[in-house]
C-alpha cells in the first residue's frame, strides 16, 4: 500500500513543464525536485509549489456551508438538551463534568486521528482518502490552513458528527449524556479551526483566541509547532494538546506503529521521513514592486 500522498496542488508557470534532474528555482523562489526512485520503476517528477493565490480548492462551497450548519445544529440541539434537562432536574455538577471529559476525550481522539492519517494511507484509500491527503499535504504547506475558509476546513467534520449526533439527539434526553456529547462532538467539529489557529501569526489571531491559546485551553502555537520539525512523530492533539505530553513521554504511537508494522506488515510513514514530500515550504512573500 502506498503512503506516499497525491498532491492535487499544482502551479501555473510554464517552469514547472519539466523533469528535474537537480533542484532548479523558479521565479517564486520555490524549487522542482527530482523524485529518488529504485528498481525499473520511471522516476516521477514531485513539483514543489503551494496552491494558488485564489485557490479554489481553499475555498468554501455551499455544500461545504450546509455541512457546517448541519453540525453545529447538532451539537447545539445536544447542548441544549442538557442544559434544559439539568434545569428541569436540577442536577447541573454532572452534566459538567460530563462535558470536561468530553472535552478532555476530543484532544485524545484528535491525537489518535491526526496521527492514523499522517502515517497511512493516502488519496485513494477509501472514505478517509481525502482527510489523508489534506493532512499530508499539509506538511509541506503547512501555512495553506490559515488561508482556507472556515466551510471549507471543517466540512469534512460536520458531515461526521451531523450523521452521528443528530440521532442521538432525537433518541437520548439524558443531559449527562448530552453534556459528554456536546461538548466533545463540538470540539472534535472545530479541532481542525483550533489547528488553524495554531498556524496563525499571533498579531492577527482574536484576543480571545490567544488568550486560550495562552491559558493551555486550545492548543498553542509553540506547541504544534514542534509537530512541524523532525522527527515529524509527536505533538499530534489539536484540541487542547493536553494529552501531548503524556502520549510523546510514553511513546503511545511508536508503540502503535510498531504493533501494526509485525501484526499487517505497514510502516509508518514517520519511519521514513523527513524527505522533501513532507519538508515544509515556506510561504513566498509576495513581490515588490518598486517604482
Amino acid at each position: 500500500m502506498s503512503i506516499i500522498p497525491q498532491h492535487k496542488y499544482t502551479t501555473t508557470t510554464p517552469h514547472d513543464l519539466f523533469i528535474a534532474t537537480t533542484p532548479r528555482p523558479i521565479p517564486n523562489g520555490l524549487t522542482i525536485e527530482p523524485t529518488t526512485h529504485k528498481g525499473n520503476n520511471p522516476p516521477s517528477l514531485t513539483i514543489s509549489g503551494p496552491p494558488l493565490p485564489i485557490d479554489p480548492t481553499l475555498q468554501s462551497t455551499w455544500s461545504h456551508r450546509a455541512w457546517v450548519a448541519g453540525g453545529c445544529t447538532a451539537v447545539l440541539i445536544s447542548l441544549a438538551k442538557a442544559a434544559v434537562g439539568a434545569a428541569n432536574s436540577h442536577i447541573w455538577l454532572q452534566p459538567i463534568l460530563a462535558g470536561f471529559v468530553g472535552y478532555i476525550l476530543a484532544d485524545l481522539g484528535s491525537g489518535v486521528y491526526h496521527w492514523a492519517v499522517d502515517n497511512y494511507g493516502d488519496a485513494s484509500t477509501p472514505i478517509f482518502g481525502t482527510q489523508i491527503e489534506a493532512f499530508q499535504g499539509h506538511h509541506k504547506w503547512p501555512w495553506t490552513i490559515t488561508k482556507r475558509e472556515f466551510a471549507n476546513n471543517l466540512h469534512a467534520m460536520a458531515r461526521a458528527i451531523t450523521f452521528f449526533v443528530l440521532p442521538l439527539d432525537l433518541a437520548v434526553n439524558d443531559p449527562v449524556l448530552h453534556g459528554f456529547i456536546g461538548i466533545c462532538s463540538g470540539c472534535i467539529m472545530l479541532s481542525l479551526q483550533f489547528h488553524a489557529w495554531a498556524h496563525g501569526t499571533k498579531s492577527k489571531l482574536p484576543t480571545l483566541v490567544v488568550a486560550l491559546q495562552d491559558m493551555g485551553l486550545l492548543v498553542s502555537r509553540s506547541q504544534h509547532g514542534a509537530h512541524h520539525r523532525p522527527p515529524y512523530n509527536n505533538n499530534y492533539c489539536i484540541v487542547s494538546g493536553v494529552w501531548n505530553e503524556f502520549l510523546d513521554n510514553n511513546k503511545v504511537f511508536e508503540a502503535l506503529e510498531m504493533a501494526l508494522y509485525f501484526k499487517i506488515g505497514v510502516r509508518p510513514r514517520s519511519w521514513s521521513e523527513p524527505n522533501s514530500d513532507w519538508t515544509e515550504v515556506v510561504e513566498a512573500s509576495p513581490p515588490v514592486t518598486v517604482q
